[in-house]
């Protein structure tokens, strides 16, 4: 086998704005694995700022595996453990290798017989921005809207009382994600804000990191809260069944990309599964290659949840797409 690499970097179509602040481009890697006649894609789809191997050397990483493709799974498993991006981009490559075409995990998803409800995604910006997003996801059929908060709460939390008023839970099921924006005396505020508005689920109400603030939210807390960028840079199994065991929270939240590829997914998962915890999977604004591969992983998972799986709509450069949405529904065409 032989193997390479190059950058692409992402445009966005309309700056999208989180509580990390608005982002314009989004770089990415995509690999390449040959073998004979046919070729495996992958993409090592790095999160700077967020990704555990955001480091100087990542592309000096990328080259060493180019240079050892050949090396037995476990030994470049072993290697690229504290690179989680690169070991999802080569999972991808060696599974669209062997699977061809653009599939990765083969299944009634992509015989399209099966498609995959996904929540809609509302991102921060002033509140005519957000409505007019929230408006646009209502009248496409979503039941599910996860939306960002946590940069101006006073205007998202009328952003969320007017929706309660127009919607009850049985009608919308409403998310939302903080990306570690509050302290933890302003989320004990807020989460009581949000339950008095029958809000789903909370994702990283404070920073990752701190274990004993977020145990005892989670052990308080009158809504459901979701672990995740408090799993990003766990990399020991150990460590990873220690985090769920001290801070105990309701879901965590599964970012392939960010966390060990597929593997380290399944990791999270079983150890979830032993504790009584939820999950979902969510995308991180990967291409539409590693969304494609994403997608068709979270299909074998078999979570009936909505998903927070992207589109690859946010771009004006994108790859071409598989996926296809047809309201709240996500379909594979191939």
């Amino acid at each position: 086998m032989t193997a390479k690499y190059y950058q692409y970097i992402l445009e966005f179509k309309r700056p999208s704005g989180t509580s990390r602040g608005v982002l314009l481009e989004k770089e990415t890697f995509i690999l390449e694995i040959f073998q004979d006649d046919k070729k495996g894609v992958g993409e090592c789809a790095i999160f700077r700022g967020l990704s555990f191997d955001d480091i100087a050397d990542y592309e000096q990483k990328l080259q060493w595996l180019c240079e050892n493709i050949n090396q037995a799974f476990e030994y470049l498993k072993e290697e690229l453990k504290e690179f989680p991006s690169i070991w999802f981009g080569y999972e991808q490559a060696v599974l669209n290798l062997k699977n061809g075409g653009n599939l990765y995990f083969p299944s009634e998803f992509t015989e399209d017989k099966i498609p995959i409800i996904i929540n809609g995604l509302i991102w921060m910006g002033n509140i005519d921005f957000m409505e007019e997003q929230i408006q646009e996801k209502l009248e496409q059929g979503f039941h599910c809207i996860k939306l960002k908060i946590g940069v101006d709460w006073k205007s998202e939390h009328e952003i969320l009382q007017k929706l309660r008023q127009k919607f009850s839970k049985d009608h919308l099921e409403l998310r939302v994600d903080a990306n570690g924006g509050f302290t933890k005396d302003k989320a004990k505020i807020v989460l009581q804000q949000l339950a008095n508005l029958d809000i789903h689920s909370i994702e990283q109400p404070i920073k990752a990191g701190n274990w004993n603030d977020m145990a005892e939210l989670c052990a308080e807390t009158p809504i459901p809260i979701a672990l995740d960028e408090e799993l990003i840079g766990i990399i020991d199994f150990n460590e990873k069944k220690n985090l769920l065991e001290k801070i105990n929270p309701q879901y965590i939240i599964l970012k392939p990309s960010l966390i060990g590829g597929f593997s380290g997914s399944d990791e999270w998962v079983s150890l979830a599964g032993q504790q009584n915890i939820g999950w979902w999977i969510t995308s991180a604004l990967e291409s539409n290659i590693g969304l494609n591969a994403i997608a068709q992983y979270t299909f074998t998972k078999k979570n009936k949840m909505p998903q927070g799986l992207g589109t690859g709509s946010l771009f004006t450069n994108n790859f071409k797409s598989c996926l296809e949405l047809s309201g709240e529904k996500l379909f594979y065409k191939g």
